[in-house]
C-alpha cells in the first residue's frame, strides 16, 4: 500500500507574501512590511513578552496565524488556492496588514465566545477567565511556523462547528428552564444536557408541560402515572414538541432519538424499584435534580 502524500500547505500570509513582486510596487511591498513589524510589536506586547527574544519570536509566530486564519476566511470563496494566494497578496495592499488581522483576532473572540461544553458555570461569564480564555485560543489557533504546514484554519471552522452546536443545546435548556412549569429555574450553573433529559422523560406523561428540574416525589409521581396508565410515548413528546419554539425542535427531537430506548425509558415502564430508578435518573440528569433519594 502507497503511503498517504502529504501536501505541503504554508499559512496563507507566507503564501500571498511570494506573488508581492507580482501585485505591488517596491514602496507598497516596504509598507507592507512595516505594517507586519508593527503587528508583531503589537503582539509581542499583550500576548508575549516583549522584552526577550524569545517572546519577539512567539510574537511573530502569532501574528504570521493571525493574518493567515483572517487571509483564509477573506479568501474562503476562492477555490484555486493559486488565484487565491494572489487575490490575497493585492488585498494586503489594498486594504492593509492591519485589517486582515483585526480579522482574524475577530475570528479567534467570537470563537472563544461560545461554550466549549454544555456544561456552564459562573467562571463562563467571568471576565478574567474569559480574557484568559481567548488568549489559550489564539495561541492553540495561530502559532504559525513561516516555514512549516499550518492548519489553524481547519481547525478553526471544526471548533466553530462543534461550540455552535454546543451553543444550540445551552440554549435550547435556557429556554426550558425559563419556561419550567412551576417557574423560571434560576441556578446559574446549568447542565444544559440533564436539562434536555428530563425534559424528555417528564415528556413521556402525556401533559405536555415543560419539567426542566425535578425531586424524588415528583419523580415517584411520573413513575406511578406512566405504569397506571400507560401513555404513548411517542405521542407524549410530540405534546412536548409543539410546546417548544421551532428553533429548539431539532435539538430536542435529536436527544429523542437517542433516549428513545434508553434504559431508564424502559424501566419506568416496567417494574424496577424506585430508588434503582432514582440511581438512573441521577446519571441521566446529573445535577439538574433538587434533592438525594432518601
Amino acid at each position: 500500500m502507497l503511503p498517504a502524500i502529504v501536501i505541503e500547505k504554508l499559512p496563507r500570509l507566507v503564501r500571498a507574501i511570494r506573488h508581492l513582486a507580482q501585485t505591488a510596487s517596491p514602496d507598497e511591498a516596504a509598507g507592507l512590511a512595516d505594517e507586519l513589524a508593527g503587528i508583531t510589536a503589537m503582539v509581542a506586547e499583550k500576548f508575549t513578552n516583549d522584552r526577550t527574544a524569545e517572546g519577539i519570536q512567539r510574537a511573530l509566530l502569532l501574528s504570521v496565524g493571525g493574518m493567515s486564519l483572517g487571509l483564509e476566511y477573506l479568501m474562503e470563496d476562492e477555490t484555486d488556492d493559486e488565484v487565491g494566494d494572489k487575490a490575497a497578496a493585492s488585498l494586503l495592499i489594498s486594504e492593509g496588514a492591519e485589517l486582515v488581522f483585526q480579522q482574524g483576532f475577530r475570528l479567534v473572540r467570537e470563537l472563544a465566545a461560545l461554550p466549549e461544553d454544555s456544561l456552564v458555570g459562573e467562571f463562563d461569564t467571568d471576565p478574567v477567565y474569559a480574557q484568559r480564555r481567548l488568549k489559550e485560543l489564539f495561541v492553540d489557533l495561530c502559532t504559525a511556523d513561516p516555514g512549516e504546514t499550518w492548519s489553524g484554519y481547519e481547525r478553526y471552522q471544526a471548533q466553530l462547528k462543534q461550540r455552535k452546536s454546543v451553543q444550540a443545546i445551552v440554549r435550547a435548556a435556557q429556554w426550558l428552564r425559563r419556561h419550567h412549569y412551576e417557574g423560571a429555574v434560576q441556578d446559574p450553573d446549568l447542565n444544559a444536557e440533564g436539562v434536555i433529559a428530563l425534559a424528555i422523560v417528564f415528556g413521556i406523561e402525556g401533559a405536555g408541560r415543560i419539567v426542566a428540574r425535578t425531586n424524588h416525589r415528583e419523580f415517584e409521581a411520573l413513575v406511578k402515572t406512566v405504569r397506571k396508565r400507560k401513555p404513548d410515548f411517542e405521542a407524549g413528546w410530540a405534546k412536548l414538541l409543539e410546546n417548544i419554539p421551532a428553533p429548539h425542535h431539532v435539538v430536542i427531537a435529536e436527544r429523542i432519538a437517542l433516549y428513545r430506548n434508553s434504559d431508564i425509558l424502559r424501566d419506568i415502564a416496567g417494574s424496577t424499584p424506585m430508588k434503582q430508578l432514582f440511581v438512573e435518573l441521577e446519571n441521566f440528569a446529573g445535577s439538574e435534580l433538587d434533592a438525594e433519594y432518601p
